[in-house]
């Protein structure tokens, strides 16, 4: 007996070819940023620290509640201290910041000692920019009072 061989129809050819690849996930990179921008968020309530590249796109963040810190300790300066160091730490050792400019945003205990805590790791300020927000035009007023 002879094997018949037969010829895959050209709708079983089409589906082999255009086959679904299996998804690759790809880990995201180590790239070196010598230079980026620290973003501190200072409220009364908690201190969070952000560095991210020149364009803005996030390389490590820390913030008091993330250093363990709980309840009215989160707004305390030390806690934003700990939290400054751990980032920058961090920063430093996976993407190479050695000199960063600051936007500092809020009112909270933290601004100051976020900041002195970057030059203990060794990474050079080279500029300190305010960016809190400003009220303009404030709350709808009360009713008048009936006399």
């Amino acid at each position: 007996m002879a094997e018949d061989k037969t010829t895959p129809t050209t709708t079983e050819a089409v589906a082999e070819t255009t086959a679904p690849k299996p998804k690759v996930s790809r880990k995201k990179q180590k790239r070196p940023v010598p230079s980026g921008q620290v973003h501190i968020q200072a409220t009364f309530n908690n201190t969070i620290i952000t560095f991210t590249d020149k364009k803005g796109g996030k390389l490590t963040a820390s913030s008091a509640g993330a250093c363990g810190f709980r309840g009215s300790k989160k707004g305390t300066a030390y806690a934003a201290q700990i939290a400054s160091e751990k980032a920058a730490e961090a920063a430093k050792a996976a993407h190479g910041v050695k000199s960063v400019d600051v936007f500092v945003k809020g009112v909270g205990l933290g601004r100051d000692a976020a900041i002195r805590a970057l030059t203990n790791v060794d990474i050079q300020v080279d500029s300190i920019k305010d960016v809190t927000g400003t009220p303009h035009g404030g709350t709808r007023p009360r009713k008048a009072r009936r006399a």
